[in-house]
C-alpha cells in the first residue's frame, strides 16, 4: 500500500478539489441570491422558474451535459463567438468541468438557503430596519448571519456532489489526463484498465472525504 501511495498518480484529486472549491464559490453566490429571491419574493411564475432551478437534482447527468454543449460549446452562439474572437472555449477545458459542477450543485446550495431565510425570525429584521438601516445592511448584519448554518451546511453537501460529479463533466470537459481527468474518472479508468489497487485506493479517500463533508454538515444543521 505505502508503494500504491507513492506512485499513484495524484492529479486527479487536486484537479478535483479545484473544481469542486471554484463550483461550489459560484453555486453559493448563486445559490444564496436565489435562495433569498424565492424565500421572501413569490411573484409570477416563481414557483416554475425555482422548479427550473431545481431540475439538475433529477435530471441525468449526461442531460445537462448536453445542454451545455448546446449552450456553450463552439456551434452555440455564445461559445462560437468566444471562440472566433479569442479562440478560448469551455469544451474539453478544465473550466467545463466546473461549469459542469456548479450547475448540478446549486440546487443543494439553493434549496438550503431557500430553507434558511424562510426560517429567519422577521422581528429581528423589523427590529433592524426601525434602526434605520439599509435593507443591504439588514441582510448583510441580520439575515445571512442567521441563515448562514443552514446555508453552510447545504454548501458542504453541494461539494460533495461537485466532487463526485461525473456524466456532465465527461460529456464538457472530457477525460484528458492531467488537464480534465478528476477523480471520479480516474477511478473508471483505472477499473477499465484494471488497475484495482489504484482504483481501491481512490475509492477510499473519496469515500473518506465524502463522509467528513457529510459530518460537518450534520453538525452545522444541527445549529440551526
Amino acid at each position: 500500500m505505502s508503494d500504491s501511495l507513492h506512485s499513484m498518480d495524484w492529479s486527479p484529486f487536486w484537479l478535483s478539489l479545484r473544481v469542486a472549491g471554484i463550483a461550489t464559490a459560484l453555486a453559493l453566490v448563486a445559490g444564496i441570491a436565489l435562495g433569498w429571491l424565492f424565500a421572501r419574493r413569490r411573484f409570477p411564475g416563481s414557483a416554475m422558474l425555482e422548479a427550473v432551478f431545481m431540475l439538475p437534482l433529477v435530471l441525468p447527468p449526461t442531460v445537462i451535459g448536453y445542454g451545455l454543449l448546446v449552450a456553450a460549446g463552439r456551434r452555440s452562439v455564445v461559445g462560437g463567438w468566444l471562440y472566433r474572437q479569442v479562440g478560448y472555449t469551455v469544451v474539453f477545458n478544465w473550466h467545463g468541468a466546473v461549469l459542469a459542477s456548479a450547475i448540478v450543485a446549486l440546487p443543494l446550495v439553493l434549496k438550503s438557503a431557500n430553507a434558511a431565510f424562510a426560517g429567519v425570525d422577521g422581528s429581528l429584521e423589523a427590529a433592524a430596519r426601525t434602526l434605520r438601516q439599509s435593507p443591504w445592511s439588514v441582510f448583510v448584519r441580520v439575515t445571512l448571519p442567521l441563515a448562514w448554518p443552514g446555508i453552510l451546511a447545504g454548501t458542504l453537501l453541494a461539494f460533495a456532489r461537485a466532487m463526485g460529479e461525473f456524466g456532465a463533466t465527461l460529456m464538457v470537459a472530457g477525460d484528458i489526463p492531467h488537464q480534465t481527468q478528476t477523480l471520479s474518472m480516474a477511478i473508471y479508468d483505472a477499473m477499465q484498465d484494471g488497475r484495482d489497487q489504484a482504483a481501491l485506493l481512490l475509492v477510499f479517500v473519496t469515500s473518506a472525504l465524502s463522509i467528513a463533508v457529510l459530518v460537518l454538515s450534520g453538525r452545522f444543521l444541527s445549529l440551526r
